[in-house]
């Protein structure tokens, strides 16, 4: 088929919550495969549980998708809208005998299924309206319409991950396709959908494996070809179970505002489960260039947050300044303390911030490490010491101190190179190694051990504000 036709793909997630991690991998290799075949990707929101169904959840799966940078073709199918559809491929199917009607009793339904587990069997409907005209309809039952499953050999899957995979038809009842309230079923809804948007290819979650099984019945009952289908692994967590939160099920929007850059986690999600030989990073272009359904795996791919984190970090180390600025906001709103960061940016903090922002990426694995480690920017004087810093300050460090502040006022320009010469001739002319004085300086200005390249801290607080926080440690540990 895809050598026949423009590849189409869909995504089709419920709305009935955020864009979760595995849904954003689903949407990622479908729209990688129609790219890399020069096809489309196309999106439904299947929204059809209109009780569960927010505009709230379609907005972030929107935003969420946009934030990826997965971009869909064509217009958005809803598939609450496409119901009086649906209903005219069962008025079909009945029509061809390929469905039947229903008027099995709640009461009966039961009792087939209280049977079942009783014979330790799998609950199936036992088609006892199969053959039965509607004539024999008990008074006052709505029916439900049922599909005409085949009741003997095998349906056969040919999936592009999987490889053949094979349902006795004994397994495969008949299942509703409409119900007795004359609303169509996911089951029958999504085959419809596909039939109707052109979709050539069937990329989902390996748990809708049964389903296709029975959705390649519904399709062969209205007359239609069934589409390639690849159902990809499930994500696990690092310990081989179940994906869950604390292993970082989450919503991409709670990415986002933990401080990962969308660049970082589209390539993380590329290579859970697909592979090109021993390739770690990848541009887009390149996913496209090399994506394809036969190197991904059949087994579960591990999320594991160690390196997510790690390749975060390479991330910030090569996206520009621009790239981290747009990154700052949704990270900032969701720390704890978000309104008086947001006071002290406002209040100069930000230029700051933005002159230091490549030397702090430098030393981050995530845009909220990234803010935290930029706190000593905008603290007030006199700035709090850590323990480490402490010890820095001991000794003969405030003299060097107060002599480096006399020799840095008068440093002009107050660039970077013009610091670190003054620094290191002051260091020369004292017999010091470099890091003894560039260290206690550190601590003085950042009340930490460690920070980015010192001579940038000294651009990035400016003049008044560095020479401010040296006399301060001069004066404090001299007395």
């Amino acid at each position: 088929m895809a050598d026949k036709l423009k590849v189409v793909t869909r995504f089709a997630p419920s709305p009935t919550g955020f864009l979760h991690i595995g849904g954003a991998r689903t949407a990622l290799f479908n729209w990688l495969y129609a790219r890399h075949h020069g096809g489309d990707m196309l999106l439904r929101i299947e929204d059809t549980d209109r009780a569960r169904s927010t505009k709230e959840a379609i907005a972030a799966i929107h935003d969420g998708l946009s934030w990826l940078g997965i971009h869909h073709d064509g217009e958005v199918v809803y598939q609450s809208t496409r119901a009086e559809r649906h209903r005219e491929a069962v008025e079909a199917l009945l029509a061809s005998g390929a469905a039947y009607r229903c008027y099995a009793t709640q009461e009966e339904l039961a009792e087939m299924r209280e049977k079942a587990a009783a014979e330790g069997r799998p609950p199936r409907y036992d088609g006892r309206w199969r053959d039965r005209d509607s004539s024999e309809a008990p008074p006052g039952v709505a029916p439900v319409i049922r599909i005409r499953a085949p009741l003997e050999g095998e349906t056969v899957i040919e999936d592009h991950v999987q490889g053949t995979v094979r349902f006795p038809n004994k397994d495969l009842d008949d299942l509703v396709i409409l119900r007795s309230d004359g609303t169509p079923t996911y089951m029958l809804a999504v085959v419809v959908d596909d039939h109707d948007m052109g979709v050539t290819h069937v990329i989902r979650g390996d748990d809708h494996l049964t389903n296709a099984a029975r959705q390649a019945i519904i399709t062969r009952g209205l007359g239609w070809e069934v589409p390639e289908q690849a159902h990809i692994p499930l994500i696990h967590g690092p310990d081989g179970a179940k994906l869950s939160k604390r292993h970082g099920a989450l919503g991409v929007e709670a990415y986002r505002s933990m401080g990962y850059l969308p660049e970082a986690l589209r390539n993380y999600l590329v290579r859970l489960g697909w592979a090109h030989g021993d390739q770690e990073i990848f541009s887009t272009d390149e996913m496209i260039r090399h994506f394809d359904l036969p190197a991904v795996g059949r087994s579960p791919a591990r999320f594991d947050f160690a390196k997510l984190e790690n390749l975060n970090g390479h991330y910030m180390r090569h996206v520009s300044r621009e790239r981290l600025e747009e990154a700052l906001p949704p990270v900032i709103d969701a720390m704890e303390d978000a309104e008086a960061l947001r006071a002290k940016l406002d209040a100069g903090g930000r230029a700051r911030l933005e002159i230091a922002l490549p030397s702090l990426a430098e030393r981050a694995k995530t845009v909220r490490e990234l803010v935290d480690n930029a706190r000593f920017l905008w603290a007030s004087r006199p700035i709090a010491l850590d323990e480490k810093a402490e010890k820095l300050l001991g000794g003969d460090a405030p003299l060097h101190l107060a002599a480096l502040h006399d020799r840095l006022a008068s440093v002009d320009p107050w660039t970077a190179e013009r610091l670190e010469e003054e620094v290191r001739d002051y260091a020369d002319e004292a017999g010091l190694k470099l890091g003894k004085v560039a260290q206690p300086l550190r601590a003085a200005l950042t009340g930490q051990s460690t920070s980015p390249g010192i001579f940038d801290v000294l651009v990035a607080l400016g003049r008044a504000e560095s020479l401010g926080r040296i006399a301060d440690r001069a004066r404090a540990q001299a007395a």
